[in-house]
């Protein structure tokens, strides 16, 4: 025969749960926003360059190191001159230039000129530039294919790439 000690309350006790708060966190959400937002800054991304479209020529040149955030005067394919992504006539360049850099005396402001733009287009404008004083003016062009640069025969074929692998050269 067997005889239970153990009558009624103790069977209903282990019925019962004790509620536990659930001490294992749920990441899928963190990783759907994170995904969210890392093709959002994708997306972005190539939206954050200077603004006006310009066909860059290629050079052997080397690249400067780490340029601050930089003052561009871009030459479209019209010959229209901008500062930074603001249309400006020639003969107010050296007024907003110098009010742009009166804390900065030796800022460096580098220079973009579409390949289509006439050369004598662009030495106008760097030498306005160099005649109100600014001595560091830098020529921003395209690197050429496989990093060293293009020749001749790759300016005349011209790759339609406007914008791409832009770096300051010195």
């Amino acid at each position: 025969m067997a005889v239970s000690l153990h009558h009624g309350r103790a069977q209903a006790g282990a019925r019962r749960r004790v509620y536990r708060p659930m001490s294992e966190i749920n990441v899928t959400p963190f990783v759907d926003v994170m995904l969210v937002l890392l093709i959002i800054f994708m997306v972005t991304a190539p939206l954050l360059t200077v603004g006006v479209p310009v066909n860059l020529p290629k050079t052997n040149a080397n690249t400067i190191s780490k340029p601050d955030k930089p003052l561009v005067i871009s030459i479209n394919a019209e010959g229209k001159v901008f500062i930074q992504e603001t249309e400006i006539k020639l003969d107010e360049l050296v007024p907003k230039l110098r009010a742009i850099t009166r804390a900065k005396s030796g800022m460096r402001i580098y220079l973009r000129g579409d390949r289509a733009v006439n050369y004598g287009r662009i030495m106008q404008v760097m030498g306005t530039v160099s005649a109100a004083g600014f001595n560091k003016v830098a020529l921003i062009a395209e690197m050429g294919e496989g990093g060293g640069g293009g020749s001749a025969k790759d300016v005349k074929k011209g790759s339609g790439k406007a914008g791409k692998d832009k770096k300051p050269t010195r």
